[in-house]
């Protein structure tokens, strides 16, 4: 007698799911049988992504385009959903950028719009669907952060304080869900093979020279998915991220902040 699939009559919701580990993570949902809700501004690329995975896992693929950068864009996908009828279970938070720089290397807006996407964005949709989980019992939450939520970040100073609100927002909610059915992860990678790293600039620093290959990003996502199943409340990718994202708590303050400016330098 085959496996009943852990998802079926469950849907995720994956945003930032044009490219990269979210196309990954939505592979990850799909192949346990959740059909998906598939958001990024990219309305060609979702679509591409969602004929793929429904017709390789047999699941209900939608694509909503939307930017989540916007203010009240997660409430945009929200009625989009509610206006076709979609219920969520699961809702993954990948969508996210950064910028490699001083804090004024970059305009206003591309600082500001960081904090709309990596955190704002990510609160809303978790609020709107929040209740719906517990009530339900299952279900949960998947967010994205970065081994850059361990310290903090100067030369990219907003994008590591982006991350350490959504470690430190993640671990609340998974204590706030204890014992309900609902589970919460935060997935922090290190340097991974996706557009993140082209968008940000963060593959000409020292770091991205001397930390050795970046990571692919299949088995990153497939690490999360794991973790999530599980309810692990965080899970890191890669021994030397590992080590990395532990080590800074036995470090000097001052002495970790010269270290992470060094690494987060232009490399020569």
């Amino acid at each position: 007698m085959a496996r009943r699939k852990l998802g079926l009559g469950q849907t995720a919701l994956v945003t930032g799911a044009s490219a990269g580990i979210g196309v990954d993570l939505a592979e990850c949902f799909a192949r346990d049988g959740y059909d998906l809700i598939l958001t990024a501004r990219s309305e060609g690329a979702l679509g591409e992504v969602a004929n793929r995975l429904a017709s390789a896992h047999g699941v209900k693929a939608h694509v909503i385009a939307q930017d989540l950068g916007a203010h009240g864009g997660g409430s945009a996908v929200a009625a989009k959903i509610a206006e076709r009828g979609l219920n969520v279970d699961v809702v993954v938070n990948n969508a996210g950028y950064g910028h490699a720089g001083a804090l004024t290397s970059s305009d206003l807006a591309t600082q500001l719009g960081m904090i709309d996407l990596n955190v704002r964005a990510l609160v809303e949709l978790t609020y709107l669907y929040w209740d719906r989980m517990l009530a339900n019992k299952r279900g949960g939450v998947l967010n994205v952060a970065s081994t850059a939520a361990f310290q903090p970040g100067p030369l990219m100073a907003n994008y590591y304080a982006s991350k350490a609100y959504v470690l430190s927002f993640s671990e609340a909610l998974w204590e706030e869900a204890r014992g309900t059915g609902v589970h919460v992860s935060c997935l922090c990678p290190g340097p991974t093979v996706s557009k993140f790293r082209e968008r940000a600039g963060t593959g000409k620093t020292n770091l991205a020279k001397n930390a050795g290959a970046a990571m692919a990003s299949a088995p990153v996502a497939r690490a999360g998915y794991e973790a999530w199943k599980r309810n692990k409340r965080v899970v890191v990718t890669g021994m030397n991220n590992k080590f990395i994202a532990g080590v800074g708590k036995f470090l000097p303050r001052e002495n970790l902040l010269k270290i992470v400016r060094n690494l987060q330098s232009p490399a020569t």
